[in-house]
């Protein structure tokens, strides 16, 4: 039994029930994690982010079931997660919400039930990051392009594309330079690696030999 330290505090958490839970926790945020997958593009982090929260999440159900006090005082502290703060990456903030989670617990007493958090949800947090579980097989770039402002950007790189890309959208368009030159992000997928400078030197040929930056996308999607 997990019992709490804190005389003051009532009841008691089964290790059997606790086991249970958390164990269906992870399992139902595979199911959810892979859902999230089949439906189009994600990031590794977030992947994990879904696999871990409902096993966090239901660690506090647990703690704090049946006591109305502590539940308000839960849910102040858990508002503070991201009080003036700059956005961060969603393992960033799992890990936040984690450690508020296990500072719970041993505030309310219950270390015994802490360190089965920390160890189950820890290993899981090595596991799921030291594997290439989640990893994207696509080799998707951004692809930024500078061109003079008397250029349509509209079609002018859409037979270069179709040609040498698997997909391809345009994602923003900015203008640059005091508004002389326009600057256009795409997210592309090449068909073939090897054929990425003969990509590019025809690009130059059409954009006047202005800058081209291709390269892995911005971190940024993986953002809560």
């Amino acid at each position: 039994m997990f019992n709490s330290v804190i005389s003051s505090i009532e009841g008691s958490l089964s290790i059997h029930s606790a086991i249970i839970c958390t164990v269906v926790s992870l399992i139902l945020g595979f199911v959810i994690a892979g859902a999230y997958m089949l439906q189009g593009k994600y990031t590794k982090n977030f992947v994990i982010t879904l696999v871990l929260l409902p096993a966090l999440v239901q660690s506090v159900i647990m703690l704090v079931n049946g006591n109305l006090g502590t539940s308000v005082a839960v849910m102040g502290a858990f508002s503070l997660v991201r009080f003036r703060s700059l956005p961060g990456s969603s393992r960033d903030i799992s890990t936040i919400f984690f450690a508020m989670v296990i500072g719970l617990a041993t505030g309310m007493g219950f270390l015994g039930y802490a360190g089965l958090i920390t160890g189950c949800i820890a290993i899981g947090m090595v596991v799921l990051s030291r594997t290439r579980f989640a990893e994207s097989k696509s080799a998707t770039k951004d692809l930024k392009i500078t061109i003079p402002e008397s250029l349509d950007y509209t079609e002018v790189f859409d037979d270069l594309l179709e040609k040498y890309t698997k997909e391809s959208e345009l994602v923003k368009v900015k203008t640059t330079n005091m508004g002389s030159m326009y600057e256009l992000l795409y997210r592309i997928e090449l068909k073939e690696e090897r054929l990425q400078k003969k990509f590019i030197d025809e690009i130059r040929c059409r954009n006047g030999n202005l800058t081209i930056i291709c390269g892995r996308p911005a971190i940024g999607s993986d953002e809560l």
